[in-house]
């Protein structure tokens, strides 16, 4: 019962960790771009979507490939790894296909300078983060 316990716990810690990323995810993002009141109620919808079909491709499908290449990649044949390649770079494929789509969905909502706001607003919050995770590891230590 007890691990039971720890173990919810654990789980409902690390959504709340992803709740309190995204939403500070959001504010970044809205301050960067400066949205509109009739921007954001377009924008999020459509960026919501599409972070939602990237993550599940990465967290999801990726990860599946990745564990398939650390599990078996000293007994692999080259036709097991050109599949694995495959399954890879298809997954790839998609990501790019989904974000050449929010851009032309943006398109419509947001102008075009804004879309390369959010470009760049998406790698520094990225950037910020690591940083951060990484000074609290040092931190710990």
């Amino acid at each position: 019962m007890a691990i039971l316990l720890v173990s919810m716990n654990a789980i409902a810690q690390r959504g709340d960790k992803r709740e309190r990323i995204k939403a500070l995810k959001v504010a970044f993002i809205t301050e960067q771009l400066g949205l509109t009141t009739e921007e954001a109620q377009g924008f999020w919808p459509i960026y919501n979507t599409f972070e939602e079909e990237t993550n599940a491709i990465r967290f999801k499908e990726m990860r599946v490939i990745r564990k398939d290449i650390r599990e078996n990649l000293d007994s692999m044949n080259d036709t097991e790894a050109n599949a694995l390649i495959k399954r890879f770079n298809t997954a790839e494929d998609r990501m790019h296909k989904l974000r050449m789509e929010l851009s032309e969905k943006l398109a419509r909502i947001i102008p075009p300078k804004k879309i390369i706001q959010l470009k760049i607003a998406e790698d520094d919050f990225r950037r910020k983060m690591l940083n951060e995770f990484k000074k609290r590891k040092r931190e710990r230590h």
